[in-house]
């Protein structure tokens, strides 16, 4: 850790962020999900559910940082408000409009109706996770998600300051468990909204992480790659079991279950071991990965959707030839893509804090080493 970069998390969330845009390429190509019908090798890429989970540890973390060195003070509401509006919103927005036009002139979001007004009204204020509404991105389901656990975020950091990090863990996780099981008789529904009370241990998760580092250099004698290997392993296991078709019926337990192994991970790669990784995910073209991951990620599923559904099927079908030309032709398009626009709406509002200063910022800053991209 320098300054305010922590080594390798750029790299980590840029690669989440590959890999959701990857998930996407797959789950078009090979129709079906979660009742997979492709090659087996490629199985793999079912999983990117995961990496938002990831991204939620990521944010919780990068946020609380500041926090927790400061006796878990946030330095005021209203300051803490306009950073947050400031770093999320210009390319939202901007994301927004363009996944708009996309679905009005080009093709809608599949299992989605063509967004309507009302759709314009609920995207553009980051209630899509409280009402329901034909969606113009299904990528941004986890915007309005994060969205709310930054509401969430002080009233964490008071928990922390007045009962300590890991009673905050305790009391915003017990609720959810047994709204789990004595609600639900343990079989949660997997709904398109009201995902944010579920995912708060997640996010909360990540704000513990940001405690134990703050700390204290003691919290790197510990071997965490190994502890995130060890709380994975049970929760592999049982997804390799049960199938994907179980695990998306049951993401309200696999989210919170699959969380500590990501904390730990996170503070492996925090702790600077194991080397070999970090100096992989430090790399300079990792980094610059992880320069525009944001921007990736909110733009990347309309140019996919378009390729696949307007190019590639009617051409290809759902094949193998089929994936290898999304991925190349939609991936490729999107990384291009998400460059560029990251460059107008996405860098000059990290670099400069004032809308006259915005213009004259056109090259990626130094990033801070954040959760999931919008995070920093």
């Amino acid at each position: 850790m320098s300054g305010k970069r922590v080594a390798g998390l750029d790299g980590l969330r840029g690669l989440c962020a590959l890999y959701v845009m990857l998930f996407h390429c797959w789950a078009y190509t090979y129709r079906g999900f979660p009742r997979y019908r492709g090659p087996e090798w490629l199985s793999w890429l079912g999983f990117g559910r995961l990496s938002v989970v990831l991204f939620l540890v990521l944010s919780g973390f990068s946020l609380a940082m500041a926090a927790a060195r400061n006796d878990w003070r946030l330095g005021g509401l209203s300051r803490y408000a306009r950073r947050r509006a400031w770093r999320i919103l210009p390319a939202y927005w901007a994301a927004l409009a363009f996944s708009l036009v996309i679905a009005w002139t080009v093709v809608r979001q599949p299992h989605s109706a063509e967004p309507d007004a009302a759709s314009v009204v609920i995207y553009a204020l980051l209630l899509q996770d409280l009402i329901g509404g034909p969606t113009p991105n299904g990528a941004f389901w986890s915007i309005g998600v994060e969205a709310l656990l930054y509401a969430v975020l002080p009233l964490l950091l008071v928990l922390c300051r007045r009962i300590g990090a890991a009673a905050m863990l305790a009391v915003v996780t017990l609720p959810v468990v047994l709204v789990g099981f004595v609600v639900y008789d343990g079989s949660p529904p997997s709904g398109d909204n009201w995902l944010a009370p579920h995912l708060l241990p997640v996010f909360a998760a990540g704000v513990v992480a940001a405690g134990v580092v703050a700390a204290g250099d003691r919290f790197r004698r510990l071997p965490w790659a190994l502890l995130s290997l060890l709380a994975a392993v049970p929760v592999g296991v049982l997804i390799l079991h049960q199938g994907s078709r179980w695990m998306v019926h049951h993401y309200y337990w696999v989210d919170m279950a699959i969380a500590p192994a990501m904390t730990f991970f996170l503070l492996a790669i925090v702790s600077g071991r194991p080397a070999g990784l970090i100096r992989l995910l430090d790399s300079g073209p990792l980094r610059r990965l992880g320069s525009f991951s944001y921007s990736l990620y909110l733009i990347h599923l309309p140019i996919v959707v378009a390729i696949s559904l307007t190019l590639v099927a009617p051409r290809l079908g759902h094949g193998d030839k089929a994936f290898a030309v999304t991925t190349l032709l939609g991936g490729g398009i999107s990384l291009v893509a998400a460059w560029g626009f990251a460059r107008v709406f996405e860098w000059p509002f990290q670099r400069r804090r004032s809308a006259a200063a915005v213009a004259a910022a056109t090259e990626p800053p130094v990033l801070v080493g954040a959760g999931r991209p919008g995070s920093a």
